[in-house]
């Protein structure tokens, strides 16, 4: 596996300290490197329902090592730190769109999302400082078109958000896990696979995925000019979540060639589509089928590579337990691919668990909640790592 390389850039240090913004000490210029604070500052009042929160602006890298800016936010228990520091809690969010602002968790003026804040606070108010990044390109940086799905760079934030978190505050343990929804479950297995290459310093206990997007990767080639339009809201959905794909490759993935794959009018679409959160991608979609936007099948072999490249979830690689939360009427993700990603798990003997709902996509059931707090519990039970 290619470790990442950087590139060298001019950047001042700042964390938070009682509540304000200060400067490091140390030379003016410094090389960037994966998970390096560039600033963290309080929120004034309360941001999100919590009043111990801060954004945090750090470096991390895109999927070809390139350093780059990005943004998230950190989330901190009242009162003093347990013996070790506050174990952490990294949060991967959903599917918000391609551009600046619709990460919403740095700023959630765009993307608002209450039901979300409810799951931040339950680990805040378990105990955990949380941190949530906004996704590569979805934050307070206008770093391009965020790359959708690509498994690599939302790893990469999400290591390197926990990295960022413990420079700006040294109350916060080595301890930590990650959460995520949706997209997020998806986040969250890449950040399982890789952290132990990425952050071997930090003590990762393990996973909890809600409906990931799993083994999208096999369907998308079933794709090309044949594909009929998928009427209503629902057919607007598939098409902005598979047009974001396309996006997110085109981007990173340039030996591919997503344009010739793509005809006039299926390019102009990615064009649009690329600076616009998830509920206008799906305006721009409306009314326009997978089939218009492609000129040729998505079946040959260099496709096919690619796309697994980009968002494939491994099936081994795993040193901490995984838990799945699975629901059978999820339509988003069809629950035959969880039920996919299951069966490799058990076949390469990760280490995992599952609860079975029978509710829609990423729907919570008490059941499902019990596991949750049982895991975050198995977490806080051992000793944190100072």
């Amino acid at each position: 596996m290619r470790l990442f390389g950087w590139r060298a850039r001019v950047f001042t240090a700042t964390v938070v300290s009682a509540g304000a913004l200060l400067t490091l000490p140390g030379s003016p210029a410094q090389a960037a490197a994966s998970g390096d604070l560039i600033t963290a500052t309080a929120k004034s009042g309360e941001f999100r329902g919590m009043a111990n929160a801060f954004t945090v602006d750090y470096w991390t890298t895109r999927s070809n090592g390139d350093a780059v800016q990005a943004s998230g936010a950190l989330f901190v228990p009242d009162g003093p730190a347990p013996e070790g520091g506050w174990p952490i809690m990294a949060y991967d969010h959903g599917t918000s769109g391609l551009g600046p602002g619709c990460g919403g968790q740095s700023d959630n003026s765009r993307v608002a999302r209450p039901n979300e804040d409810a799951v931040l606070q339950y680990f805040v108010n378990k105990g955990f400082a949380v941190v949530a990044p906004d996704y590569l390109g979805l934050g307070r940086f206008d770093t391009g078109p965020h790359p959708y799905l690509e498994l690599r760079s939302e790893a990469t934030a999400t290591i390197d958000i926990v990295k960022a978190a413990r420079a700006a505050r040294t109350d916060l343990s080595r301890t930590w896990g990650v959460f995520g929804f949706s997209q997020g479950g998806h986040a969250a297995l890449g950040t399982a696979n890789l952290q132990s290459v990425l952050a071997p310093e930090l003590d990762f206990r393990g996973t909890v995925a809600v409906d990931p997007a799993s083994d999208v990767e096999k369907l998308v080639p079933l794709g090309g000019p044949y594909v009929p339009d998928i009427p209503g809201q629902a057919g607007n959905a598939v098409d902005a979540f598979v047009l974001s794909m396309f996006v997110g490759l085109r981007e990173t993935r340039p030996e591919l060639d997503m344009n010739s794959y793509l005809t006039p009018r299926g390019r102009d679409i990615l064009d649009r589509a690329g600076s616009m959160c998830f509920g206008d991608i799906m305006k721009v979609a409306d009314g326009v089928s997978l089939g218009e936007m492609l000129s040729r099948p998505l079946s040959d072999e260099r496709f096919r590579s690619a796309i697994a490249d980009y968002m494939a979830i491994p099936a081994t690689g795993y040193d901490a337990p995984i838990l799945l939360l699975l629901n059978t009427n999820d339509l988003t993700v069809p629950a035959p691919l969880h039920a996919a990603l299951a069966a490799q798990f058990a076949a390469a003997g990760v280490d995992f668990g599952t609860v079975v709902g029978n509710g829609t996509h990423c729907q919570l059931n008490d059941q499902m909640w019990a596991a949750i707090g049982a895991f975050a519990d198995r977490i806080l039970a051992a000793p944190v790592t100072p």
